[in-house]
């Protein structure tokens, strides 16, 4: 078979069969070759042995793989024969091998929907920034080096969201492997790339107060704001809040009962409704119509997202001038504040719903009923103190490095 030192020029003018083909071999990489078609077609490939017998693996096309490259994979190629693989097998094994998208479509049909409420989140990051790069990729040629460059493209624009998109794909690279989808999870060794702060935020009174009215300007539906609100008030997860149904309320005799399958710790949960939170009630349900949900999602018969409430507080750090906090600093918030009242920390436990230990906090989950509704009327009684003080604020930028 006729040979030649390969070059681009050699590559782009060389004249094509008139039937046919014919192959050129190159004189500076053993085994690459190059076949023209009659039809234009340019072709590299690789000659090989394994096993005594002479193997043939194609590379790709000229000029979508060039001259470097070719020669690069050839390498790679020859070598591996050397050490007694046989790359041709492998290619075999590849093609059935899932893709990242077919995985990624998996973990969220067959896992995220069915264990995670927070799965449209997870939907949320992969079509953003993971499919567009790896839904054709194999999943498992993914590497350390390809997490560790996708979450330092990531981290520029947004920090902690590199830290969600990191533990994303390290539960979803287990679960394939759990499914004998992967051999081996290529985030194993990689560190969070972002440093978060301590979950402790605490909004001072000042804060609550620029918050509170800051509101009512802030660029958020109606419904968003009331949600907030609702959340301070009340202490409760916002999770449970945006899904909450008005079958759950006794509006008369003042209770929310969260039932237990949607409460976060699968345990029915009683909240007492303070006159503040019954005042927020009346507004929603003017806001919410006939809908069942009390924050409809206007498309469907559903609720609106929760992390559309999260998306529409960023959105406005800037309106309430004050350091940011999330949904979930204002249950932290409110919690603290009864605490600072005087309300055991039972009480307040019992109120946030958190899970307890022993054998009687299975019976008992009624027992606190009249404390904790003693202590929300005790934090509805502080904030309205609070709200109906003049606010002094303090400049951003010294209130962030407190």
């Amino acid at each position: 078979m006729p040979t030649c030192s390969f070059t681009n020029r050699w590559i782009d003018a060389v004249k094509l069969p008139e039937k046919g083909q014919i192959d050129f071999f190159d004189e500076r990489t053993t085994g690459l070759g190059l076949r023209l078609s009659s039809a234009g077609r340019k072709s590299w490939f690789v000659m090989y042995r394994h096993a005594g017998r002479l193997r043939r693996y194609t590379l790709g096309t000229y000029p979508t793989l060039g001259l470097a490259d070719a020669r690069e994979k050839a390498k790679e190629l020859l070598h591996e024969a050397a050490i007694g693989n046989d790359p041709a097998t492998e290619k075999q094994i590849n093609r059935g091998a899932p893709t990242f998208g077919e995985i990624a479509g998996q973990y969220i049909e067959l896992y995220a929907k069915a264990n995670k409420r927070s799965w449209k989140e997870d939907q949320r990051i992969l079509d953003y920034d993971l499919l567009p790069k790896w839904k054709t990729v194999k999943a498992h040629e993914i590497k350390r080096r390809d997490i560790i460059n996708l979450l330092d493209t990531i981290v520029q624009r947004a920090p902690i969201q590199a830290n969600r998109t990191l533990a994303l794909l390290r539960k979803l690279f287990n679960w394939a492997i759990s499914r004998d989808l992967m051999e081996a999870n290529p985030c194993a060794a990689v560190k969070m790339p972002a440093k978060e702060n301590r979950k402790d935020r605490v909004l001072t009174e000042d804060e609550i107060r620029l918050f509170w009215h800051g509101l009512e300007s802030a660029s958020m539906s109606e419904l968003t704001r009331l949600c907030l609100k609702f959340q301070l008030v009340t202490a409760q997860r916002k999770g449970e809040i945006v899904i909450a149904e008005w079958s759950e309320f006794d509006l008369t005799n003042g209770w929310w009962t969260v039932p237990n399958e949607k409460a976060k710790n699968k345990l029915s949960h009683r909240v007492p409704l303070s006159p503040l939170a019954l005042g927020l009630l009346e507004q929603i349900k003017l806001l919410s119509g006939q809908s069942r949900w009390l924050f409809p999602s206007g498309k469907g018969d559903k609720a609106i997202l929760d992390t559309s409430i999260d998306h529409a507080l960023h959105k406005n750090e800037a309106k309430f001038a004050i350091p940011p906090f999330t949904p979930h600093d204002l249950r932290r918030t409110a919690a603290s504040y009864m605490t600072s009242l005087g309300v055991p920390r039972l009480t307040v436990s019992k109120i946030l719903n958190h899970i307890e230990s022993g054998i009687t906090a299975v019976y008992d989950r009624h027992s606190y009923d009249s404390e904790k509704r003693e202590a929300l009327e005790q934090w509805c009684d502080k904030l309205n103190q609070i709200l109906s003080q003049p606010t002094e604020a303090a400049p951003r930028q010294e209130a962030e490095t407190l």
